[in-house]
């Protein structure tokens, strides 16, 4: 049997992904961003740079780079505020991150998994693998049965492996 597909490297389907020249590390400062926006309106350097774990400067050069995509709005030293194409992203950012993590979750997945997992995941997922995903949590959600047939599989699966 042949196999008729074209594969490349994971930095060739990178390439290939129409995501207007975000980095995952971007998408990370947008996400943040938008957080903040829904809590206070606006985000500033030094907050981000705590809650995201970098220097100020590395803030301020991300900050910049998103500002030139249209995504905020950006003035040295003041308030970042996005703009209604940041404000559309920012929430479909969030709301993958959400979902990837309560399926992670779903799953069984726990910490100090969890989040690590969630991020890996998240940024190097195609629209269509983050809907498909998101209608088997649907149905996961929405079948209790399945989930439980699934749970007794998984220590049915532990059980083995641990020679019980």
């Amino acid at each position: 049997m042949t196999d008729d597909r074209e594969f490349y490297t994971f930095r060739g389907y990178l390439m290939m992904q129409d995501r207007q020249q975000m980095t995952p590390s971007m998408e990370d400062y947008l996400e943040m961003i938008y957080r903040s926006h829904l809590q206070e309106g606006y985000a500033r350097t030094s907050q981000l740079a705590a809650q995201l774990n970098v220097q100020a400067s590395s803030v301020t050069k991300t900050v910049q780079k998103l500002a030139r995509l249209g995504l905020l709005n950006y003035e040295k030293y003041g308030l970042i505020q996005l703009t209604e194409k940041g404000k559309r992203i920012g929430s479909f950012l969030l709301k993958r991150h959400i979902l990837i993590e309560n399926f992670l979750k779903l799953i069984g997945v726990k910490e100090p998994y969890l989040l690590r997992d969630t991020e890996m995941i998240e940024h190097h997922l195609s629209l269509n693998a983050f809907h498909k995903i998101k209608l088997l949590y649907k149905f996961l959600q929405a079948n209790p049965a399945v989930m439980e047939q699934f749970n007794r599989y998984k220590l049915e699966r532990n059980k083995l492996r641990r020679g019980d």
